[in-house]
């Protein structure tokens, strides 16, 4: 059947008459969303929550909105952004922890599926002009390679346009850009001033640019989720220097000062003590004059990211303004869970010294102090200032004490709340804030999206509560479960138990004990908001009770089996021992990246060697300057290296020159021992070089991705600095070969997968 037409046809055109269908559009006065999503931000790091980091721009939308002061995420990245986007929790959209950390179960693949339809989705059906700009970190590792399905991709789930990055952190200076579906590099490089939240906001407003060249009334969804401030802490430099000496005075002091501000400005419930310092948080006045400059430095690192942060999602703001549409947008700002402890006890210069158990050392960090914050580096600060950055709560991310998963929420929409800088004390969980933007914009939930029967949202909304500051939280129930750890919020009352990960234990607990041996907490936190009292030995059938209704909202999303070893059961489907590429291969992550660490494995390339000019390039390169591997040609030579936590160097280099024409160049490498083998280069089947190699990393070559005949990101070692590609047509194709099973840490991946979400 064609297309409807109510016009005229007759037999010339002047007998006709033309007729176009109205264009569908949304509401009239359909006010704009944007959503901020911030990354590893603690309750009290913003200045509106008690900090005294500089966020003009945050504080200026609280003082014009609303503060929500018991705002809770589940504690994790992934898990909490499907929350927002779908209103379903987490392990009932598969999404139980970070994408990287799969397992064969309903609750657990990552595999959100289509009856759990995305707000982007919904609002595009709507008419609105949907785009996504940031971090991802929702697609399945398996469909991160630019050859996979894209069933997880933003394209595919109701967004119209995508600037980002689809896995859990990059390098600020040097990211892994995704543009829409394809890869592109960074428009500039840090020595012409780059930094991506920069570019996220330069590719949001003209993306806003267009909409109103195109439609000057069109209302816009904008997910924009900079990877600040998740590790790497790298920021411009006059932010960091703004805060020289500001935290000399360490977390201890200035975790007290951030509890008065908090008390003193009402965001508290009255009668909130602050919790004490664990045994595992070393005293500031403890510590070495040494370990205190470096940490203080570290923390201001952090700082100036925020700061930066703040000034970038103004400038985003100030567009908006100035198309005359700040009234009538409606902006959520928020953070996806509690602050970061996977600095561990004394920070990072290097990421890649924690997640392969690498000892840092304080004198080689105080060296390069001057370095932290700047593309040198891939700096973490200590959980001290974590546990501080979540005043006045207990723990970190990761954990579902309240440190975890309390988090900052802002909204502000001018034409509609008309109650500026108020603070809101009722409960609200992230899986509320699609039913909560839907009744705000008049828009009911579809039953069916794209075909798809849609199930029904696990979130309430909590619009009432925008007006009226009295009004009961219409959510009274909210399971949590991370990594083992458990809890339950029901009427006021929270039983919680926190279980170690396999991953990372700081306070002393086993990892090994089974979860019959936990031992649950209970308090009332309708009066003990920092859950200071635990009150489970004089309420024994209370805490009974609410255990109980965790096993029943367990069954009921999924949550089991419960596990605390995130990598025991990953998605083996796609790993082989023959790997066959060809050039301009430029970013595979590490999941689906062949898996050479401790395997006898040969690499072979294909090469047709000019007899004159040059011949310099990579052939296959895993990782950058902070770590990983290099299979390249320099002065006409194969060569090899290996860096180890960008510290340790080893090269071997053939001691011949490629002979011209077509050759077989190979690495083959046979283990020796732990992290160590023998390296033997050839050409076509003369052995022409090798040597042994001891010290090779053991866990992971970091956030930057596996290429063939490319390096987009940072070098693995001076010699590729500047260099990239060999020659067009001089590389025809990699072949790789691993025999035996890789040798497996699942503690040490999953470590190192949970820093990096």
């Amino acid at each position: 059947m064609g297309k409807r037409f109510e016009g005229v046809v007759g037999r010339t055109f002047e007998q006709s008459q033309p007729w176009w269908p109205p264009l569908e559009r949304a509401a009239p006065g359909a006010p704009n969303v944007l959503v901020v999503l911030l990354d590893d931000v603690g309750y009290a790091q913003f200045g509106c929550y008690g900090s005294d980091i500089a966020t003009p721009t945050f504080d200026r939308l609280a003082a014009e909105g609303l503060r929500y002061a018991n705002f809770h995420t589940t504690a994790l990245c992934s898990p909490t952004r499907a929350c927002l986007l779908t209103g379903r929790n987490h392990h009932a959209t598969g999404m139980a922890r970070i994408v990287e950390f799969t397992s064969g179960f309903p609750g657990y693949d990552a595999d959100i599926p289509p009856t759990h339809g995305y707000l982007s989705q919904i609002l595009l059906g709507a008419h609105y002009a949907t785009y996504a700009v940031g971090k991802w970190h929702l697609t399945p590792a398996h469909e991160m390679a630019l050859g996979g399905t894209r069933d997880h991709w933003p394209l595919r789930k109701g967004f119209e346009r995508f600037y980002g990055f689809l896995a859990g952190e990059t390098d600020q200076y040097h990211p892994d850009l995704i543009h829409d579906n394809h890869q592109v590099p960074p428009p500039r490089t840090p020595q012409e001033g780059y930094h991506l939240t920069e570019d996220l906001v330069d590719r949001a407003t003209g993306y806003l640019k267009d909409l109103r060249a195109y439609d000057p009334d069109k209302p816009f969804f904008l997910w924009f989720t900079p990877g600040a401030c998740h590790a790497p802490h790298q920021a411009p430099a006059p932010f960091i220097d703004a805060y020289r000496g500001r935290f000399d005075l360490g977390w201890d002091r200035w975790r007290e000062a951030v509890f008065e501000r908090q008390v003193a400005s009402g965001l508290l419930p009255q009668g909130t003590e602050l919790s004490e310092r664990p045994a595992w948080v070393t005293a500031w006045a403890s510590l070495s004059a040494d370990e205190r400059r470096l940490y203080a430095r570290m923390m201001e690192v952090y700082a100036g990211f925020l700061t930066h942060t703040d000034a970038q999602v103004g400038r985003l703001l100030s567009f908006i303004e100035e198309l005359g549409e700040a009234d009538n947008t409606l902006v959520l700002l928020m953070s996806d869970n509690g602050a970061s402890a996977e600095g561990g006890a004394g920070g990072m210069f290097n990421e890649q010294y924690f997640f392969n158990f690498v000892p840092e050392s304080l004198e080689e960090n105080l060296r390069r102090i001057d370095d932290l914050g700047t593309p040198a580096a891939s700096n973490h600060y200590p959980w001290g200032w974590a546990w501080a950055g979540n005043t006045p709560l207990k723990r970190f991310k990761r954990d579902t004490h309240e440190g975890g998963v309390c988090d900052p929420l802002i909204v502000h929409w001018p034409a509609r709340l008309g109650r500026p800088g108020e603070t809101r004390h009722q409960y609200v969980h992230a899986i509320d804030v699609l039913p909560t933007v839907l009744d705000l914009l008049g828009l009911t939930a579809p039953g069916s999206i794209d075909g798809v029967e849609q199930a029904p949202f696990d979130g309430v909304s909590f619009a009432p509560t925008l007006t009226d500051g009295a009004t009961r939280s219409a959510h009274t129930t909210q399971y949590y479960e991370m990594l083992g750890s458990r809890a339950i919020y029901h009427d006021g009352w929270k039983a919680v138990v926190y279980h170690p990960p396999a991953a990372i234990v700081y306070d002393g607990s086993d990892a090994r004990r089974s979860f019959d041996e936990d031992i649950w907490e209970l308090y009332h936190v309708a009066e003990d908001f920092s859950e200071c009292h635990d009150v489970a030995a004089e309420n024994p059938d209370k805490l009974a009770e609410l255990q109980q209704l965790w096993w029943a909202e367990a069954e009921r999303n999924q949550v089991l089996p419960l596990n605390n070893q995130p990598g025991r059961f990953g998605d083996r489907r796609f790993v082989r021992d023959r790997y066959v590429y060809h050039p301009d291969i430029s970013s595979i992550p590490e999941a689906m990246a062949p898996n050479l660490r401790g395997r006898r494995h040969q690499i072979l390339a294909a090469l047709d060697v000019p007899a004159t000019g040059p011949t310099d390039g990579v052939l296959v390169c895993h990782g950058g300057r902070t770590g990983g591997y290099a299979l390249f040609v320099h002065q006409r030579r194969l060569r090899y290296v290996h860096n180890l936590v960008g510290t340790t160097l080893q090269h071997i280099t053939a001691e011949v020159e490629l002979p011209a024409g077509p050759v077989l160049a190979r690495l083959v490498f046979d283990p020796t021992g732990r992290n160590a083998g023998d390296i033997g280069l050839y050409y076509d089947d003369v052995r022409v070089g090798g040597g042994p190699v001891s010290g090779l990393t053991p866990v992971t070559y970091g956030f930057e991705p596996f290429c063939v005949g490319a390096q987009p990101g940072t070098p693995i070692c001076e010699e590729l600095v500047g260099r990239a590609a060999p020659p067009e047509g001089m590389l025809h194709h990699v072949v790789i070969e691993v025999e035996g099973a890789a040798p497996r840490d699942l503690a040490a991946e999953a470590r190192a997968a949970l820093a990096r979400q």
